[in-house]
């Protein structure tokens, strides 16, 4: 298989996929020796660097540890009008600050939430497992044995983000927040 059939079958797979792919899952399906995941990767990042350098409809991002087709947050407003979505579901404040105490302190129980957020966080967590962005992972061995939470791969995808490693370092915004403030 030539770089052009290989670079038009990654189109392809990205496009019509629903979700992140992993370059491994691209590798397997082609079956091809001669296509490795060092050749998917420098096809990805030369389909990468090719849409983000012009002005296109489409973008491809690595999330959730594999590729997916975007579009620019600037076409949002015109793609919400011709799909005719009137409004987008937005997460509530507590629903916010949940998401960074799990995603920050991960695995977290509802009693750390709770004592770290200062209010009863039940009705959120369980929203928020609802919507697939924070997912169980195990029981804490103490008294009463409380689940622990962690965020979800829905989590890392709804925020654009490749792994938990990617979220900034919570030190590092206050300080930014100080400097803004004293400017």
């Amino acid at each position: 298989m030539d770089e052009a059939s290989v670079k038009a079958l990654v189109e392809a797979i990205l496009v019509t996929s629903r979700g992140p792919v992993a370059v491994e899952a691209i590798v397997e399906a082609v079956s091809d020796p001669e296509i490795t995941v060092e050749k998917v990767e420098q096809v990805l990042g030369g389909l990468k660097a090719t849409w983000d350098e012009e002005q296109r409809g489409i973008r491809i991002e690595q999330v959730a540890g594999g590729w997916r087709c975007v579009t620019p947050p600037q076409l949002d407003p015109y793609l919400r009008s011709f799909h005719g979505i009137a409004s987008r579901q937005r997460l509530s404040q507590a629903a916010l600050e949940v998401l960074a105490i799990v995603a920050h302190h991960q695995p977290v129980t509802l009693p750390e939430v709770n004592f770290i957020r200062g209010a009863n966080s039940a009705g959120v967590i369980r929203t928020l497992l609802d919507r697939q962005l924070l997912r169980l992972s195990g029981r804490k061995k103490v008294v009463g044995r409380p689940f622990y939470y962690r965020t979800s791969r829905e989590f890392l995808i709804h925020f654009g983000l490749d792994s938990p490693e990617d979220l900034p370092d919570p030190e590092e915004l206050v300080r930014d927040d100080a400097a803004a403030a004293a400017e």
